[in-house]
């Protein structure tokens, strides 16, 4: 009896110094999310801002665990993660139109004047719940927000100085109907291939150019072959942050006002760098001897005619393309 007195005794005092406890009750919750991008770019940064302000406003009650640089799979893989609940959450842009094929307007070609214009239509507005009507329930997801990776622009080896020049141009395009639809609306001979292999095409010859967000031409030197880059800002590369259905839908509502609030706040701070980033690039482009040139109007009348075309193909697959068409018309 003695011997078990003593050794309460010692235990509680080796708890009183805080070397043995009992797990707290209070550990941090942590929220997995995945995404493609490698660290410093902007979706990745959307992500830990998010991580940051959940963690801050839930006064560390949630600890958010970020998955850069496709480290959990490819985008269709941490996609069905968080759809089954095997993670949180995820960030990409319109791979969720295989769930809901409305969620590929959220790259419509020619559909936003600047990023203004994008942020009325998006953070919030009409345009981005129209998008996402009906999305949760096929997809055991919910979109948080959205937020842009950049206007998508011309990179070439020779200088664009007129639609004649687009004629025939081969250029490289992601393997996406959208896409290589509007690059033969617009005259172009579209090349669908992997990002990773145009570095070689263009050595090759095989393709004289492509279109890509100004980080990405600075961020893959893409100038130092391609020198001419030409503003038409054609697609806004749009990101979200998706949380699983089934999880969010169990938080108290206090808790889904924490998650709420930090996506928003992610969201807030990209757009608000995005314009900051785009002006770094060109400085970057400029001072490593390469060219920017805006398209004149003809130029820019004749890609919207052709991005106009592209519009049939939501027409036979979005039941209210035209009202998510007519809504961001209305915010110009």
């Amino acid at each position: 009896m003695k011997r078990l007195t003593a050794l309460l005794g010692v235990f509680a005092l080796v708890c009183g110094l805080g070397l043995v406890c009992a797990p707290k009750a209070d550990a941090a919750i942590e929220i997995k999310i995945a995404g493609m991008k490698p660290e410093g770019e902007p979706e990745t940064i959307s992500m830990h801002k998010f991580g940051e302000h959940l963690e801050k406003l839930s006064n560390g009650k949630y600890k958010v665990k970020v998955f850069p640089n496709s480290i959990l799979g490819k985008e269709d893989s941490y996609i069905a993660q968080t759809r089954k609940g095997i993670i949180q959450m995820c960030a990409t842009g319109t791979q969720t139109s295989a769930l809901h094929p409305a969620m590929a307007m959220l790259e419509t070609p020619m559909l936003f004047d600047s990023y203004a214009h994008a942020r009325r239509a998006m953070d919030g507005g009409k345009t981005f719940q129209l998008i996402n009507e009906g999305f949760p329930e096929k997809s055991n997801l919910r979109t948080m927000n959205a937020f842009p990776l950049g206007f998508r622009h011309f990179y070439t080896k020779k200088p664009l100085k007129s639609v004649a020049d687009l004629k025939g141009l081969r250029m490289r395009v992601p393997n996406i109907p959208l896409y290589i639809r509007f690059a033969k609306e617009c005259g172009i001979s579209g090349q669908a291939m992997p990002f990773a292999e145009v570095h070689g095409a263009l050595d090759q010859g095989i393709i004289d150019g492509g279109d890509s967000p100004l980080a990405d031409i600075v961020s893959k030197k893409m100038y130092e072959i391609t020198p001419e880059i030409t503003l038409t800002g054609h697609i806004l590369v749009i990101h979200s942050l998706y949380i699983n259905k089934d999880f969010y839908d169990k938080l108290p509502d206090n808790e889904k006002k924490w998650f709420d609030e930090a996506a928003r706040l992610a969201a807030d701070y990209v757009w608000t760098e995005m314009e900051k980033i785009d002006k770094e690039s060109e400085k970057t482009i400029l001072a490593n001897k390469g060219h920017i040139t805006t398209p004149d109007k003809a130029f820019r009348d004749h890609m919207v005619k052709a991005a106009e075309q592209t519009w049939n193909l939501f027409r036979e697959t979005v039941p209210n393309c035209q009202q998510i068409l007519d809504s961001a018309a209305a915010l110009r």
